[in-house]
């Protein structure tokens, strides 16, 4: 069985956080999962470890509505450091919203960092098919 070593969980909901971490825990696809507030904890943790392939996520879901740096703010910054390093190309980044307009849905598939739109909450069957997809 695939597995993720480690997933980045990019939310401030507390509530969406546990619900994902109890769904990822009962599959076993992943072996860490990394938590972060807000995009620019996220952000300073991928910088930190630019240097250590081995502390970078292979997966992150993003939450778009965020204090401090949200998911569209990451993502610009994101998109600045993969031009600068090539460590960050194979990190899949899955915006993971409760939004479901179809101009959000349509902004974030322009994003090249972008590999897919998941309308809250994650599933079991998605976090299965992202995990087959690696």
């Amino acid at each position: 069985m695939k597995q993720i070593e480690i997933l980045a969980l990019v939310d401030d909901d507390d509530t969406f956080v546990f619900i994902t971490q109890r769904i990822i825990e009962q599959t076993n696809h992943v072996k860490e999962i990394k938590v972060f507030n807000n995009g620019l904890d996220a952000l300073n943790y991928l910088k930190n470890n630019l240097n250590n392939d081995y502390q970078l996520p292979e997966v992150i879901f993003l939450d778009l509505s965020m204090p401090i740096m949200d998911g569209w703010q990451f993502l610009d910054e994101f998109t600045s450091l993969s031009l600068k390093t090539d460590k960050t190309e194979k990190i899949l980044i899955y915006i993971c919203s409760s939004s479901i307009s179809p101009h959000d849905i349509t902004k974030a598939k322009e994003i090249s960092s972008v590999t897919d739109f998941i309308i809250k909450p994650v599933t079991k069957d998605k976090l299965a098919e992202i995990v087959m997809s690696l």
